[in-house]
């Protein structure tokens, strides 16, 4: 087929088709392999980009997951209103 592009793929193709792959426990997994290699034999160009993917898709997963939960805490003032965390403090729930 003419229309195929045979170009090599990028380092941060390649770490990003490596991580759509992946479920959470096996980024965590990967993480702490990469950590290991690194304070070890130290890490490749690829392998530090992998790292730094991996960290941010983690960090980014841990935040959604926390503002989820307070965006679903409610909070009954001393006059008996109810409160949302979410609208208290501009982060509207979606609905």
């Amino acid at each position: 087929n003419s229309n195929v592009n045979t170009k090599p793929l990028t380092i941060k193709q390649r770490v990003d088709n490596k991580l759509k792959e992946m479920t959470l426990d096996e980024k965590i997994k990967r993480i702490n392999e990469l950590y290991h290699k690194q304070k070890g034999v130290g890490l490749t160009e690829e392998e530090k980009e992998e790292q730094a993917k991996l960290r941010r898709d983690y960090i980014d997963s841990v935040r959604a997951n926390l503002k989820g939960q307070l965006d679903n805490i409610n909070i009954q003032e001393k006059d008996g209103s109810i409160t949302n965390l979410a609208k208290k403090y501009g982060n509207k729930k979606k609905q």
